[in-house]
């Protein structure tokens, strides 16, 4: 499934106005979302919650996208884009115009 990017932020802004409309039906109904957030059970819940997932991150995730950051993005994508750009700049050929095929014309008779 292809997503462009006014379909995601189409996405992002119908889930802030989502849960504007459902704070606005709690307060309705009576709750108080800042009494309910500050009461020790569930602060308790939200900071295991947090601490958590941050132990997740760092035992099983940080070195796996650390190396991806540094050696995959950084030293390929990044290091290849900076490199074209400034060829660009300087009035050079980028890399995908030195090394794309080029098209032959056609015979005319």
């Amino acid at each position: 499934m292809v997503h462009t990017s006014g379909a995601r932020k189409s996405g992002f802004i119908k889930l802030i106005i989502i849960i504007v409309i459902g704070l606005i039906v709690l307060g309705y109904f009576g709750f108080d979302i800042q009494k309910i957030i500050d009461s020790p059970t569930v602060s308790k819940n939200l900071t295991y919650t947090k601490d958590l997932v941050v132990g997740v991150y760092q035992k099983y995730l940080a070195r796996p996208l650390e190396y991806l950051w540094n050696k995959i993005f950084l030293n390929v994508l990044w290091a290849g884009f900076v490199n074209n750009m400034e060829r660009i700049r300087d009035g050079e050929p980028s890399d995908i115009y030195k090394y794309a095929p080029k098209a032959l014309p056609f015979p005319t008779s």
